[in-house]
Protein backbone atom coordinates (compact mmCIF):
# COMPACT_ATOMS: atom_id res chain seq x y z
CA UNK A 1 0.00 0.00 0.00
CA UNK A 2 1.23 3.39 -1.29
CA UNK A 3 1.24 6.02 1.96
CA UNK A 4 -0.64 9.32 1.64
CA UNK A 5 2.43 11.34 -0.31
CA UNK A 6 2.73 9.11 -2.72
CA UNK A 7 -0.96 9.26 -3.23
CA UNK A 8 -0.73 13.17 -3.14
CA UNK A 9 1.96 13.16 -5.87
CA UNK A 10 0.06 10.99 -7.52
CA UNK A 11 -2.69 13.35 -7.64
CA UNK A 12 -0.39 16.51 -8.64
CA UNK A 13 0.67 14.44 -11.34
CA UNK A 14 -2.41 14.29 -12.65
CA UNK A 15 -3.28 17.91 -12.36
CA UNK A 16 -0.31 18.83 -13.67
CA UNK A 17 -0.75 16.84 -16.99
CA UNK A 18 -4.21 18.59 -17.17
CA UNK A 19 -2.65 21.44 -16.85
CA UNK A 20 -0.25 20.78 -19.60
CA UNK A 21 -2.88 19.44 -22.10
CA UNK A 22 -5.36 22.27 -21.55
CA UNK A 23 -3.17 24.91 -20.64
CA UNK A 24 -5.21 25.99 -17.43
CA UNK A 25 -3.50 27.67 -14.63
CA UNK A 26 -2.83 25.76 -11.23
CA UNK A 27 -5.36 27.35 -9.48
CA UNK A 28 -8.06 27.06 -12.09
CA UNK A 29 -6.78 22.95 -12.52
CA UNK A 30 -6.84 22.81 -9.28
CA UNK A 31 -10.17 23.70 -8.89
CA UNK A 32 -11.43 21.51 -11.84
CA UNK A 33 -9.43 18.35 -10.58
CA UNK A 34 -10.88 19.28 -7.02
CA UNK A 35 -14.57 19.27 -8.08
CA UNK A 36 -14.12 16.00 -10.25
CA UNK A 37 -12.31 13.92 -8.00
CA UNK A 38 -12.15 12.50 -4.80
CA UNK A 39 -9.58 13.52 -2.50
CA UNK A 40 -8.49 13.42 1.03
CA UNK A 41 -9.04 16.62 2.71
CA UNK A 42 -5.70 16.27 4.58
CA UNK A 43 -4.17 15.76 1.13
CA UNK A 44 -4.86 18.98 0.03
CA UNK A 45 -2.65 21.33 1.13
CA UNK A 46 0.42 19.37 -0.01
CA UNK A 47 -0.91 18.34 -3.54
CA UNK A 48 -1.89 22.11 -4.23
CA UNK A 49 1.83 23.14 -2.84
CA UNK A 50 3.37 20.90 -5.16
CA UNK A 51 0.96 22.46 -8.28
CA UNK A 52 0.76 25.65 -7.48
CA UNK A 53 4.91 25.57 -6.48
CA UNK A 54 5.48 23.88 -9.88
CA UNK A 55 3.85 25.86 -12.00
CA UNK A 56 4.83 28.78 -10.49
CA UNK A 57 8.41 27.96 -10.92
CA UNK A 58 7.54 26.41 -14.50
CA UNK A 59 10.56 28.53 -17.01
CA UNK A 60 12.82 27.30 -14.24
CA UNK A 61 12.05 23.97 -14.13
CA UNK A 62 11.93 24.03 -17.78
CA UNK A 63 15.75 25.62 -18.31
CA UNK A 64 16.48 23.00 -15.67
CA UNK A 65 15.21 19.97 -17.94
CA UNK A 66 16.26 21.34 -21.27
CA UNK A 67 20.25 21.42 -19.63
CA UNK A 68 20.21 18.04 -17.97
CA UNK A 69 17.78 15.81 -20.46
CA UNK A 70 20.38 15.68 -23.18
CA UNK A 71 18.93 15.04 -27.03
CA UNK A 72 15.61 15.89 -25.71
CA UNK A 73 13.57 18.50 -26.12
CA UNK A 74 11.03 19.12 -23.86
CA UNK A 75 8.33 19.64 -26.66
CA UNK A 76 9.52 16.13 -28.14
CA UNK A 77 9.29 14.46 -24.08
CA UNK A 78 6.14 12.14 -23.62
CA UNK A 79 3.57 14.42 -21.17
CA UNK A 80 3.41 12.13 -18.57
CA UNK A 81 7.26 11.83 -18.25
CA UNK A 82 7.83 15.86 -18.39
CA UNK A 83 5.78 16.23 -15.84
CA UNK A 84 6.89 13.84 -13.58
CA UNK A 85 10.20 15.40 -14.08
CA UNK A 86 8.89 19.19 -13.38
CA UNK A 87 7.33 17.73 -10.11
CA UNK A 88 10.91 16.43 -9.69
CA UNK A 89 13.25 19.44 -10.00
CA UNK A 90 10.55 21.71 -8.20
CA UNK A 91 10.62 18.93 -5.50
CA UNK A 92 14.72 18.85 -5.62
CA UNK A 93 15.49 22.59 -6.09
CA UNK A 94 12.32 25.27 -5.29
CA UNK A 95 10.32 23.42 -2.47
CA UNK A 96 11.72 24.87 0.50
CA UNK A 97 8.47 24.26 2.68
CA UNK A 98 8.99 20.29 2.39
CA UNK A 99 12.70 19.52 2.20
CA UNK A 100 11.99 16.41 1.26
CA UNK A 101 14.88 14.50 0.76
CA UNK A 102 16.69 13.79 -2.44
CA UNK A 103 16.83 10.33 -2.41
CA UNK A 104 12.70 10.40 -1.91
CA UNK A 105 12.12 12.70 -3.97
CA UNK A 106 13.82 10.68 -7.10
CA UNK A 107 12.37 7.18 -5.99
CA UNK A 108 8.92 8.55 -6.08
CA UNK A 109 9.02 9.90 -9.47
CA UNK A 110 10.58 6.96 -10.69
CA UNK A 111 7.76 4.90 -9.31
CA UNK A 112 5.17 7.37 -11.01
CA UNK A 113 7.12 6.93 -13.90
CA UNK A 114 6.77 2.78 -13.82
CA UNK A 115 3.19 3.11 -13.29
CA UNK A 116 1.86 6.23 -15.81
CA UNK A 117 5.04 5.73 -18.38
CA UNK A 118 6.56 4.12 -21.41
CA UNK A 119 9.01 0.88 -20.27
CA UNK A 120 11.78 3.41 -20.94
CA UNK A 121 10.39 6.39 -18.67
CA UNK A 122 11.64 4.93 -15.55
CA UNK A 123 15.29 5.03 -16.47
CA UNK A 124 14.72 8.36 -18.17
CA UNK A 125 13.34 9.94 -15.27
CA UNK A 126 16.26 8.55 -13.18
CA UNK A 127 18.98 9.77 -15.17
CA UNK A 128 17.52 13.21 -15.82
CA UNK A 129 17.00 13.86 -11.56
CA UNK A 130 19.71 12.27 -10.77
CA UNK A 131 21.70 14.82 -13.08
CA UNK A 132 19.89 17.86 -11.40
CA UNK A 133 20.62 16.55 -8.01
CA UNK A 134 24.20 15.95 -8.77
CA UNK A 135 24.61 19.38 -10.53
CA UNK A 136 23.01 21.21 -8.26
CA UNK A 137 25.04 19.52 -4.97
CA UNK A 138 28.04 20.31 -7.12
CA UNK A 139 27.20 24.19 -7.10
CA UNK A 140 26.34 24.14 -3.72
CA UNK A 141 29.50 22.56 -2.39
CA UNK A 142 31.53 25.12 -4.67
CA UNK A 143 29.34 27.91 -3.53
CA UNK A 144 30.15 27.04 0.27
CA UNK A 145 33.74 26.55 -0.60
CA UNK A 146 34.37 29.84 -2.07
CA UNK A 147 32.10 31.86 1.04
Amino acid sequence: MRGRRSQARETALKVLYQMDVTRDGPEEALKLFFRHHRVPVSSKPFITGLVEGTGGCLAEIDEQLSRHATNWRLDRMAIVDRNILRLGVFELLFDAKNQTPPKVVINEAVELAKRFGTADSAKFVNGVLDSVHKTEKANAATTNRSS
